[in-house]
């Protein structure tokens, strides 16, 4: 009975001393700048709660987003416009995809006892990308499925919508892929 009041007072003593020691802070700089933004921010929260919302338009447009384009088969019409202000277009499978997604991770975050690590990994192609293919765009065509690849930037802008355009800038045109507005509608 004695040692298992000894354990149990040992065993008291050891949680107190571990937690005093871990309650000690670093007095640092940027210990200090940290705790004063933390500080004004609490204070900044206790003045100024955020309201609340009766009805969301951003979580709305999210959902008419999925709507539109969490069908299969759903086209996209892609317009390009040049830096001479003309426009050509594509009808594509689904939506436009950037070059820099990715299905697997592409990083491994590692730690150890000497901190933590962010390592690359490689693609499913085996390689390695440093993702600055964003602006890069491939997707295919709506009725052959042929592989088509588009780069944004330096005077060239898309503009995406779910059914052909008419708007005279829209419906003047180029057709620049194998599929037609006509071969479509």
């Amino acid at each position: 009975m004695k040692k298992s009041v000894h354990m149990a007072l040992a065993t008291a003593i050891a949680l107190v001393v571990g937690l005093a020691l871990t309650s000690c802070t670093s007095d640092s700089s940027q210990d200090k700048e940290n705790q004063r933004k933390q500080d004004n921010y609490d204070h900044l929260v206790a003045e100024q709660p955020a309201g609340r919302m009766e009805y969301s338009p951003t979580r709305d447009a999210i959902n008419q987003w999925i709507r539109t384009w969490g069908k299969r088969g759903k086209l996209s019409y892609v317009y390009i416009q040049n830096a001479k202000g003309e426009y050509g277009y594509f009808i594509m499978k689904g939506l436009p995809v950037p070059r820099c997604k990715m299905l697997t991770p592409t990083e491994k975050v590692e730690s150890s006892d000497n901190g933590i690590a962010v390592l690359a990994q490689p693609g499913m192609d085996g390689t390695y990308s440093s993702g600055s293919t964003c602006d890069a765009y491939y997707g295919f065509d709506a009725t052959t499925g042929a592989y088509m690849e588009f780069t944004v930037g330096t005077n060239q802008s898309f503009f995406l919508f779910d059914k052909p355009m008419t708007m005279p800038e829209y419906a003047s045109a180029r057709q620049l892929g194998p599929t037609s507005v006509k071969d479509v509608g």
